[in-house]
């Protein structure tokens, strides 16, 4: 059997991941709708899957969080205790993650092998590099966008799908949060 793979990512409408400037993670936009669906999706058991990078950033956030803050909001929290894989060749064991494991090489073959082997779904939140060349190599088996209402043309970072290779999607699923975010799932095909 094969486990499904979900890349899970936040977006604004012009398709970045974060923003700087005085923006926040949900670009201030979370509400209680948003905040129990994220939580029950990450109820279920699945691993997590991050690169190095995001891994770094999840760490660091919640390592300089307080219990108040939104970085730990329940989901997040939630999500933390979940086990995960950091593909990198450069975090060594033991990270700061209840549940973690790092395994080195390419991304690709790490997660083709998890997909073989896991008796679990896999998801991955952010890792934008990662999960691109994971879905050019047909591993990506939905992508859940959660877009927020919100254009941040000066002060977007990390476009998501910059550098991508060209899909065609099949609507899964949609919902709307909080009267105002969507998430769309899709079922991504490379188009040739």
């Amino acid at each position: 059997m094969t486990a499904t793979y979900t890349f899970d990512v936040f977006s604004s409408l012009d398709g970045y991941g974060s923003a700087g400037g005085n923006w926040t993670g949900y670009w201030g936009k979370q509400g209680p709708e948003l905040l129990d669906h994220r939580l029950a999706l990450y109820r279920e058991e699945q691993r997590m899957v991050f690169g190095a990078n995001t891994y770094r950033a999840f760490a660091q956030m919640l390592a300089s969080s307080t219990e108040e803050s939104e970085v730990r909001d329940p989901w997040v929290t939630r999500m933390r205790s979940l086990p995960a894989t950091v593909v990198s060749s450069t975090l060594k064991e033991p990270l700061d993650w209840p549940d973690a494991n790092v395994v080195s090489g390419d991304a690709v073959d790490v997660v083709a092998r998890l997909k073989e082997e896991s008796e679990m779904p896999l998801r991955s939140h952010g890792s934008l590099a990662m999960n691109r060349a994971l879905m050019a190599a047909g591993l990506v088996d939905s992508v859940q966008v959660t877009l927020f209402p919100v254009i941040t043309g000066q002060t977007g970072a990390s476009p998501i799908f910059q550098g991508a290779a060209d899909f065609d999607l099949e609507l899964l699923e949609h919902r709307t949060l909080d009267g105002h975010i969507q998430e769309l799932t899709y079922r991504p095909t490379l188009h040739v």
